[in-house]
């Protein structure tokens, strides 16, 4: 306890899996959106929000997060609901144009899944994506969303545990300022 500081350095967002996935759902969509979508469609705004939700979210709440727990919490689960609302969007996209969405277990599927955990690069997917038709890359991202929404629930879950854990800011506040008015020789006691 006696190390203990009240502001820490947080980890840099860049370095979370669940932001590098969102950026590269984010570019995926602009693309995607840019390339295959009617200009002046709502959707077009919806879907290009919605990706950038996701992203930036995790962004804000990873800076809030070094004085709110609670607000950390509330943003990526922001984030992950975000990235919902896209998928959805993806997944209509490919049901009203009779597109086939890849099966569980499909080859297509498979292969993307793969793809998905080994890479988070933006360039790595746009580079595939400049080569593949619309229903291709609506299904690369549905993957993706689904991939980045498994991480964003496994964040939330160490969030709540590290709360559970160790209190939000206000708790922390008051243990340490507690320890720096107890007498010397009674720390630990």
């Amino acid at each position: 306890m006696e190390n203990e500081k009240l502001i820490r350095q947080k980890g840099d967002y860049k370095n979370l899996i669940s932001y590098r996935k969102a950026d590269v759902i984010f570019c995926l969509t602009y693309y995607f959106v840019e390339h295959f979508l009617q200009k002046g469609d709502r959707t077009c705004d919806q879907m290009i929000q919605a990706a950038r939700s996701g992203k930036q979210n995790i962004i804000e709440g990873c800076a809030a997060g070094i004085t709110s727990s609670k607000t950390e919490i509330k943003l990526v689960n922001v984030a992950k609901a975000s990235l919902q609302e896209l998928l959805e969007d993806y997944e209509d996209y490919i049901k009203t144009r009779n597109h086939r969405q890849w099966e569980e277990n499909s080859p297509e599927l498979l292969k993307m899944r793969e793809l998905g955990r080994r890479h988070s690069d933006p360039d790595f997917f746009m580079e595939i994506a400049q080569t593949r038709p619309p229903e291709t890359i609506a299904n690369m991202c549905i993957v993706l969303i689904k991939q980045a929404d498994y991480l964003l629930f496994r964040q939330l879950q160490r969030l709540a545990d590290n709360f559970e854990k160790n209190g939000g800011f206000t708790e922390q506040m008051y243990r340490l300022r507690s320890q720096k008015r107890k007498p010397e020789g009674k720390q630990g006691i």
